[in-house]
């Protein structure tokens, strides 16, 4: 391109740029964000970040796992199961923060697979109680690295991992204060 050109294109862009500067409309220019703005930013949210991490922590349980045979929400009922003994489904829901729907088929499952028990209960046949069977309770020797595995994977110190995990109980607990108040 020659120098004339290059001086031509100049000004072109120097007078569109000084048009569109009369009418308030500069295209050349993103508008300044609003403070609020910058709190609807993804990287922001508290919720993401912690979504996030769950789903990178489901992604590192499929493969320490994988030794078990369990899935993570497997794990999670083993180890209150693993801690407690037997008990109520419901109870066993509690803990896990898990509704029947979600429950009824996981405990299903591992049934299936000879882990737990499941029995009506005799006093009272709306509830089901579920128990260990010998190879569930066995199975507590191969799962017993997992814990240790996962924290390792995190980059944390043990006492920051005890931190954090109280931390986020705090969070919890302040969520679900919240969420009573307005029931």
């Amino acid at each position: 391109m020659s120098h004339q050109s290059d001086r031509t294109a100049d000004r072109t862009a120097d007078s569109t740029a000084d048009s569109t500067a009369d009418r308030g409309t500069d295209r050349t220019t993103t508008p300044e964000p609003r403070p609020s703005d910058e709190l609807l930013r993804l990287d922001r949210q508290l919720c993401f970040s912690l979504h996030a991490a769950s789903r990178a922590f489901d992604g590192l349980y499929r493969r320490v796992l994988r030794d078990t045979g369990l899935t993570y929400p497997q794990y999670l009922a083993m180890l209150v199961l693993w801690e407690h003994g037997e008990m109520p489904v419901k109870r066993l829901g509690e803990y896990l923060r898990l509704d029947s729907g979600t429950l009824s088929p996981l405990l299903k499952r591992m049934q299936s697979a000879g882990l737990v028990q499941r029995e009506r209960s005799a006093h009272d046949e709306r509830s089901v109680t579920v128990r260990l069977t010998a190879e569930g309770a066995a199975l507590k020797e191969r799962a017993q690295g997992v814990p240790l595995a996962a924290i390792e994977a995190s980059g944390l110190g043990l006492e920051e991992a005890v931190d954090l995990q109280a931390r986020v109980r705090r969070l919890t607990a302040a969520l679900d204060a919240a969420l009573a108040e307005e029931a």
